[in-house]
């Protein structure tokens, strides 16, 4: 037993600006999961994040010169804003070294606290060798992220509260890792009272240097890490935290950028809160390690660790967050290239909700169109792609292929001067299941539909772009077709892009 941890943790001084935080129950994940889930929400912190307890910690702790002259740190972002915020309580100059993948969101956070920071680096690796070299040039104090006792004693006070929150005899408490501070002091405290209990770490599979030290039973220095989980992007983990984590850390679990986002979902479903991909970590991996261990019944505590997500990383994260939950599949499937093949398609599928549709004309006896389909059970993809077969299609299963994820299902497509009397609309479509099939019920199967993309965003109505083959003596015809649809359109013909990139 560490007594020394013990007592720091105990007589913290990180009461004095950080709050008890909730350990609220997640009722819609506990239902799915058959288990009590637990969220720690350390993400309702002054700055968002669970940091502020150990770097406060440590700069209450500082001598009178070191005050005087002042801090330096570096951090990937949450550590920096626990800095910030200290040195703006107690007097103290701050300067931060952040790399410069960092948010912007914590970078101006730290800087509207009145810090001085230096964007250094792509990884926190990089931006930490830079503070060492400023620190022996202008004389300052290095406040390590998670490297200190008294950071991790302040991480530890989490621990504390856990023990006095939860009422189940034996729990699982899944802790995200990155340099290893939070799991130490949360562990070594945890542990020391009630053994039974399990610690579960939880890392990135690209950034898993202190799985890959335990295994090695020495610290390993990994060549690069992953970045989007920014919040936990170390290349090498500490030396008093690695010795803790060895001795008190259970077991240990990886997750997927898919799973981080499904799990950011996840949290935002039962609070309603956004967290950053760091700070949904500890669902992930929850979530991961209640699966592979088929638990049920048991009470799981994650950490909600950090709430400073850049608002423009929303639209990845909702782009794969159901890749992660493994709620929509992704398919090439190949139909004939003559009228009526959208149509006989879209019966095929049934009522199920088409996520994506992207097509281009090309003469050729098929054509492969690019579809996304909603699922509610990742086993529904299966019985979609046998169903599909078993009407006559040839199906290629895509959900799984990065390529097809991230840049070709942008990139379906291209010119077609062959699709003679074409012309483009945009149309509204309303966002339900069957909207499509209507759409192509009204128009007369002699109208070859030569372009169709789509792709749900999560609004009340749909956009879509569609080109037709309407010869101009079917105008008039086609135009009481649209009127009978009653979905809100656009002539685009005339529209410059179009003519630039399609026909």
């Amino acid at each position: 037993m560490d007594i020394e941890y013990l007592q720091s943790i105990l007589t913290s001084r990180v009461y004095d600006v950080v709050q008890e935080t909730p350990l609220q129950q997640a009722a819609r994940l506990s239902k799915r999961l058959g288990n009590d889930v637990y969220f720690k929400r350390e993400d309702l912190q002054p700055i968002f994040s669970f940091k502020l307890r150990g770097a406060y910690n440590r700069m209450a702790h500082l001598a009178p010169h070191e005050r005087q002259t002042g801090v330096i740190t570096a951090s990937a972002g949450n550590h920096a804003q626990g800095v910030a915020f200290s040195g703006q309580k107690l007097g103290v100059r701050t300067v931060i070294v952040m790399p410069v993948t960092t948010p912007g969101i914590k970078v101006n956070a730290c800087r509207e606290r009145g810090a001085e920071v230096i964007l250094f680096g792509d990884s926190y690796s990089d931006a930490e060798a830079h503070a060492y070299q400023l620190q022996q040039q202008l004389g300052l104090t290095f406040v390590h992220p998670y490297d200190d006792p008294l950071v991790i004693a302040g991480q530890g006070t989490i621990g504390l509260e856990l023990s006095q929150q939860v009422r189940a005899p034996r729990y699982h408490v899944f802790v995200p890792i990155g340099g290893g501070g939070l799991i130490a002091g949360i562990a070594v405290f945890l542990k020391s009272i009630c053994p039974d209990l399990k610690i579960i770490g939880v890392e990135p599979d690209d950034s898993d240097a202190m799985f890959q030290s335990v295994q090695h039973g020495e610290r390993v220095t990994l060549s690069q890490v992953g970045i989007f989980v920014d919040g936990v992007a170390v290349r090498c983990v500490g030396k008093y935290t690695f010795d803790l984590v060895r001795k008190y850390v259970d077991d240990f679990v990886k997750v997927s950028t898919d799973e981080v986002c499904a799990a950011i979902k996840d949290v935002f479903e039962d609070t309603r809160a956004i967290q950053e991909p760091a700070g949904a970590l500890a669902v992930a991996g929850l979530k991961r390690y209640t699966a592979d261990h088929e638990l049920r019944g048991a009470t799981l505590v994650a950490l909600t660790c950090g709430a400073n997500m850049n608002f423009d990383r929303l639209r990845h994260v909702a782009e794969r967050a159901e890749i992660g939950e493994r709620g929509e599949a992704l398919l090439a499937v190949t139909i004939p290239e003559r009228p009526g093949s959208f149509k006989r398609f879209c019966r095929a599928v049934g009522q199920r909700s088409i996520t994506e549709f992207n097509y281009r004309y090309a003469p050729r006896a098929d054509a492969v169109i690019f579809v996304g389909v909603k699922l509610e059970r990742a086993e529904q993809r299966r019985e979609l792609i046998g169903e599909l077969e078993q009407t006559g299609y040839a199906v290629l299963d895509l959900t799984e292929n990065e390529l097809a994820i991230i840049h070709l299902r942008h990139m379906v497509g291209g010119r077609a001067p062959e699709a003679k009397d074409e012309r483009l609309y945009s149309f509204e479509f309303p966002e339900r299941p069957g909207a499509l099939l209507h759409f192509l019920e009204t128009m007369d199967e002699s109208w070859n539909i030569s372009l169709f993309h789509y792709r749900n965003h999560g609004s009340a109505h749909g956009r879509v772009l569609a080109g037709i083959q309407v010869p101009d003596s079917d105008l008039r015809r086609f135009e009481t077709s649209l009127k009978v649809l009653k979905y809100h359109y656009t002539a685009q013909s005339d529209n410059p892009a179009y003519k630039f990139f399609l026909t």
